[in-house]
């Protein structure tokens, strides 16, 4: 999910009455919640679609979800420390527990793979022991009625902490209406996926991926083999894959092989001026342009493992 949610997430569960429990809670919670994304900065030594083998692996995983908690606890208690030899530690924080900055440092950091597996992007849960990816198929990236509820609930927990009121309550329900929601989403999900019987490239894989905006629409994904359907009626152009070497185009560039590790849907799209694009079918709106795509680029061996050749596009 979006840094926004994963931050509302960690605010909300310090707004239920985890702030309590130690001073600097709320920057445990909220910076354990997005602490996960620190693989963002492959982006700096990653080219192109290198970055998509890459994200939501290793600082997902199991061993991260220890030693994550564990650096950001560390650094809490020592800026506490530090600013209490210079004095300059705010007189109402609490005492700071080395042992709750951890615990909440590690829930915070566990929301984050949780809401992460629930789109469509996916995420390796199990990394290192196994790069196998997770797709829970439940909530759009970005889901904007979230945003609006424990955006909402935030505040009016807050503010109610101004004014001396009940302000654990509404954070409680919120998390309740959260989860609530998340849950419906599964269900329609599940349904739509059981209900799509029938495709013209058949159903090897059947995804319903959530759309933005509306909680209960489904763009359905149908297919297999690089060739796939959208919503039974839009088949996207793209060439069988195992009339395709793709093993020399991934030793030979590994963008490709990063984003054949990553697709859960690939097609090879063949364009007018004659080159071949690999894509995924989740990613497949005109919008999202080439942020998803790599190029098969001269040299690579297309001919299929029969020795025709691609058709012409």
């Amino acid at each position: 999910m979006d840094n926004l949610t994963h931050s509302l997430v960690g605010a909300l569960l310090g707004q239920a009455g985890l702030k309590k429990k130690t001073g600097l809670a709320m920057p445990a919670l909220i910076i354990g919640a997005n602490l996960p994304d620190v693989d963002a900065a492959c982006f700096f030594w990653l080219d192109g679609t290198e970055h998509l083998g890459f994200r939501r692996g290793i600082t997902h995983g199991p061993p991260a979800m220890v030693l994550l908690p564990l650096v950001l606890a560390g650094l809490l208690w020592g800026w506490d420390r530090w600013q209490t030899s210079r004095g300059k530690r705010p007189e109402g924080r609490l005492p700071v527990s080395f042992k709750w900055l951890f615990l909440l440092s590690f829930i915070g950091c566990l929301t984050h793979p949780a809401l992460d597996w629930l789109n469509v992007y996916g995420i390796r849960l199990l990394e290192p022991f196994t790069s196998q990816w997770f797709y829970g198929d439940t909530l759009f990236i970005i889901d904007v009625w979230l945003w609006a509820l424990m955006g909402f609930a935030t505040w009016l927990s807050l503010r109610r902490e101004k004014r001396g009121g009940d302000w654990i309550k509404p954070a409680r329900i919120a998390i309740a209406v959260s989860l609530a929601y998340i849950g419906m989403n599964a269900v329609i999900t599940s349904r739509e996926e059981a209900r799509l019987t029938s495709s013209p490239t058949g159903t090897e894989t059947v995804i319903a991926s959530p759309l933005p905006f509306n909680p209960f629409a489904r763009e359905m994904i149908s297919g297999g083999n690089g060739l796939y359907t959208l919503d039974s009626d839009r088949t996207l152009p793209g060439v069988p894959l195992d009339r395709c070497d793709l093993a020399s185009a991934r030793e030979g560039d590994p963008g490709v092989d990063a984003f054949l590790f990553w697709s859960r849907t690939p097609f090879i799209e063949p364009r007018e001026d004659g080159s071949y694009w690999l894509r995924d079918a989740r990613f497949a709106d005109p919008q999202v342009g080439d942020r998803f795509a790599v190029e098969l680029k001269p040299g690579c061996d297309l001919a299929s493992n029969s020795g025709s050749e691609l058709p012409e596009p």
